[in-house]
């Protein structure tokens, strides 16, 4: 009798096993001299579980396995939430599987899970939309199309040369103090652009007379930021340079391109200003579209928003650029896109704008 004994090598316990006894994990038998497995095939469960669900890290994350389970443990753990099945003291009740029929299981169901049921509702796809101070732009761009105008495109991190000296704002004026402009060496020769008028001497030393140009893009000033200031914004520059253009020519142009913006009657006023580029100088308002004229927080309680300075370009920025001003004179723009957008769509204050709310941009 001794001889037919057998001591199981399958876990840590090696149960010691007499002819036909079972060990303590109830799975495996001595038949004949030998540790079987009296629980192979016979399945007591099986369920298309979450991957998840296993002790496997980041393994194929998403994804659905098939389960199958038989009744045995070698272990005792006193939390088993399948203690009936683990621990039984009597045969459970199974269905034997084979390995074959258990992979043609395994394929049905991942078949099952991956069909399509062409009779749901689909998911209507969330479209994206143009962000509104796009849309002001692009409208502004048609508009000076329309008119016989060149879209340029320049430098944000420009020359003290081109955004200051050759628009005649020489060493000491104010708009080239640290506390108005992003400078990057001690000099102060190289910096973010504070305007796209840099944009204005390019044209005119590249480009053949007669000059109709627009040139968007974004600026940066050192502003606090507040409903209708950032420090970074874009700014729309606009110039013409022909022979006997006028201050009405920029007047004309202006209350057209606004109406065209705006629609018929939309009340404008220019005021007289100082640029260091233009002589004369003037900047436009339009009316206020949140309160109409009456004064509230959107326009500081005056009624009008600024929407941007304009004036005849300045003899002496003529000549450094090599055009000769008893022949030729010009008019120049610089219009702010956010307050155009804010106008266009009755945004009340400007910081909506660069917040990205998608609840706030899905309303254009």
């Amino acid at each position: 009798m001794a001889e037919r004994q057998i001591r199981c090598p399958i876990c840590m316990h090696h149960c010691l096993l007499q002819p036909g006894q079972i060990g303590r994990c109830r799975a495996r038998k001595n038949e004949n001299g030998k540790s079987r497995p009296v629980n192979y095939g016979r399945l007591t469960a099986l369920a298309l579980d979450h991957i998840e669900k296993k002790p496997l890290a980041m393994f194929a994350p998403g994804s659905r396995i098939l389960s199958a389970g038989s009744f045995g443990c070698n272990l005792s753990c006193p939390f088993c939430q399948n203690y009936e099945i683990s621990m039984c003291e009597e045969e459970p009740e199974t269905v034997y599987v084979s390995p074959e029929r258990l992979a043609e299981k395994a394929l049905e169901q991942r078949l099952r899970d991956e069909a399509i049921d062409i009779t749901v509702p689909g998911k209507a796809p969330k479209m994206g939309r143009r962000h509104p101070m796009y849309q002001a732009l692009d409208e502004i761009k048609d508009i000076f199309i329309s008119m016989g105008f060149t879209v340029l495109d320049g430098p944000e991190v420009e020359l003290a040369t081109y955004n200051f000296d050759k628009l005649n704002a020489g060493e000491g004026h104010p708009s080239r103090d640290w506390s108005d402009t992003f400078y990057f060496d001690e000099d102060s020769r190289v910096m973010l652009r504070s305007q796209t008028s840099p944009m204005q001497v390019r044209a005119m030393e590249t480009m053949e007379l007669p000059i109709r140009i627009i040139a968007p893009g974004r600026a940066y000033r050192k502003d606090e930021v507040d409903a209708t200031h950032s420090p970074m914004f874009h700014q729309v520059e606009g110039m013409v340079i022909d022979k006997g253009v006028t201050m009405a020519d920029l007047k004309g142009t202006l209350n057209t391109v606004v109406e065209m913006l705006y629609g018929k009657g939309t009340k404008t006023r220019f005021r007289p200003h100082h640029f260091p580029f233009t002589e004369p100088s003037c900047e436009m308002d339009v009316q206020c579209h949140k309160c109409g004229g009456v004064g509230c927080p959107t326009c500081k309680g005056e009624g009008w928003i600024e929407l941007l300075g304009a004036g005849m370009i300045h003899p002496k920025v003529l000549k450094m650029s090599g055009i000769d001003p008893e022949v030729y004179s010009g008019w120049a723009f610089g219009i702010g896109l956010e307050r155009t957008a804010m106008r266009r769509f009755k945004i009340a204050d400007l910081r909506l704008i660069f917040e990205n709310d998608v609840r706030f941009l899905e309303q254009f």
